[in-house]
């Protein structure tokens, strides 16, 4: 997000820690009540709006999904979403390529339509390489150029994914946890099963909206809201030296800001 921010390029929102002026968002519509991520949505019509979106370097603690099941449940929903706003974008296609411009319709086509996109093939390709592998007369030839080019492209997206995950944890002081980026396979099957399901749940419960599951570990959540309200004491001290904070009862606001934040 940050990156596609400093492109100047639309950026799918996500479902928390979002700040709107509420003049602009009125004017764009609001929020989609029939779409299950509006996030993703609402990012989108704020850029062809002519809208940009920047991001604030900080972060949101949240807690992730407690098992397995809670989590292709939650990807279920966000493959729909995509897939939902992929669909009502897209009904004029010229139009919005007018109003994002060439860098912006890439970008929608690649992050919003790429992600299910991917997810959905992926099972056929792997199924494909099997095939290649295991069919009759294969030996003759092994490897066959066919075998070759789907192994290399799922080698290529594996190590990619695990690459970006690799970079996320070493930015977060997380490398011990590096072996699970071992499980990269496993995640993508999970990610086809989600994306698949929400296929079909598109067709036959496009409304339905599976809420996540929180507040299963009352010691993680405590941790986090502590980090949370000390990096955004962190952050308003910067804004204020900065120059960039109303100085006017500047503690005052503070005590709120942090009580809301609570």
């Amino acid at each position: 997000l940050p990156k596609l921010a400093a492109l100047g390029l639309p950026l799918p929102l996500g479902g928390s820690s979002n700040h709107f002026r509420t003049a602009t968002l009125r004017k764009v519509g609001g929020w989609d009540p029939h779409n299950v991520t509006e996030d993703a949505d609402l990012g989108m019509r704020l850029a062809r709006f002519g809208y940009r979106s920047g991001v604030i370097p900080s972060s949101t603690y949240k807690e992730a999904p407690a098992d397995v099941g809670r989590w292709v449940g939650q990807r279920t929903r966000w493959f729909k979403g995509w897939m939902q706003t992929w669909l009502v974008h897209m009904r004029k296609p010229y139009r919005l390529f007018r109003e994002l411009g060439f860098g912006g319709f890439l970008a929608f086509q690649l992050i919003v339509g790429g992600n299910a996109l991917v997810a959905l093939v992926h099972p056929i390709f792997m199924l494909r390489m099997i095939f290649e592998l295991l069919r009759p007369g294969s030996r003759e030839d092994y490897p066959s150029i066919q075998f070759v080019l789907y192994l290399l492209i799922i080698a290529a997206g594996y190590l990619l994914s695990a690459f970006i995950g690799c970079f996320g944890l070493a930015r977060r002081g997380m490398l011990k946890k590096v072996g699970v980026l071992t499980l990269t396979p496993l995640h993508w099957l999970l990610l086809s099963i989600a994306a698949w399901w929400a296929a079909v749940e598109l067709i036959y419960a496009p409304f339905r909206w599976k809420k996540t599951e929180h507040g299963l570990d009352k010691a993680a959540r405590q941790k986090s809201t502590t980090r949370s309200l000390l990096d955004l004491e962190r952050l308003l001290s910067d804004l204020k030296r900065r120059g960039e904070l109303a100085t006017r009862d500047s503690a005052s606001s503070r005590r709120r800001l942090l009580r809301v934040a609570a």
